[in-house]
């Protein structure tokens, strides 16, 4: 497809991205590209994940991406620098939303909730140093294989989330962060277990800087028409089709 960008994550999370992107930037064409044969990348050794994101750059790459957007804490945590120092295109990464989810914090705590990757690496330590007091990080152990299997609205994601939340659950929690992208798309559930606080994904502020970065760039397309989306996976037809139902979904 000419003149795509490229947003790539290690299954169909990032969708949540693209979603957000398609928002801003109506008018540009679109390749998705999930890893789903190799999803999720959270539980997996630091240079396997980069690893696994090269690669998955690479089937980009090679399609002529004018620029690239990581939708996916993971591979940015773990990847997006050595990737910027390596292509000449734009390369607009995820990070967890720690900045504006503190300036919410009242008297209560923040649940930063990511996959146990995002949290070990040393790009979450920098925002804790500058943005975690009153912070929790938690793992959202099992949640990505909830929404790689499409079981969103399941009994499984219910047990999964309270087992998760049953220690704060006697807290006051004044705003959650979602620090990975399959999370969006257990939004309602998660609200109905803090309905009073705040959900912080960062979405929009990335697809808005990939927007700043294109125009900054001269990239923007020139046209008026509506751009396509190409869904592309390493996991098969099955996933392709997930995707497409996520892209639609109500969150």
């Amino acid at each position: 497809m000419q003149d795509a960008i490229g947003i790539l994550d290690s299954g169909v999370g990032g969708v949540s991205l693209l979603r957000r992107a398609v928002h801003w930037l109506p008018n540009e064409n679109f390749i998705f590209y999930g890893d789903n044969r190799n999803a999720p990348y959270g539980p997996r050794p630091f240079e396997e994940i980069r690893e696994l994101s090269a690669a998955a750059v690479d089937a980009l790459l090679q399609q002529g991406v004018k620029a690239l957007a990581l939708g996916c804490n993971t591979i940015t945590a773990a990847y997006a620098e050595q990737l910027r120092a390596n292509v000449r295109i734009p390369v607009i990464g995820m990070e967890p939303a720690l900045k504006p989810a503190s300036l919410a914090r009242r008297n209560g705590v923040v649940l930063a909730l990511a996959t146990k990757a995002t949290l070990s690496l040393e790009r979450f330590a920098r925002l804790m140093g500058l943005y975690g007091e009153g912070v929790i990080p938690i793992e959202g152990k099992g949640l990505v294989e909830i929404v790689e299997a499409g079981k969103m609205n399941s009994p499984e994601a219910h047990d999964a989330l309270a087992a998760i939340f049953a220690p704060f659950m006697g807290e006051q929690v004044d705003a959650i962060v979602l620090g990975c992208t399959h999370y969006p798309f257990l939004r309602r559930q998660i609200e109905a277990f803090f309905p009073g606080a705040q959900i912080f994904d960062g979405m929009d502020g990335t697809a808005q800087q990939l927007k700043r970065r294109l125009e900054a760039e001269g990239l923007l397309a020139d046209r008026d028409a509506p751009g396509e989306i190409e869904f592309q996976s390493s996991g098969g037809p099955e996933s392709i089709e997930l995707m497409k139902r996520l892209f639609e979904m109500e969150i």
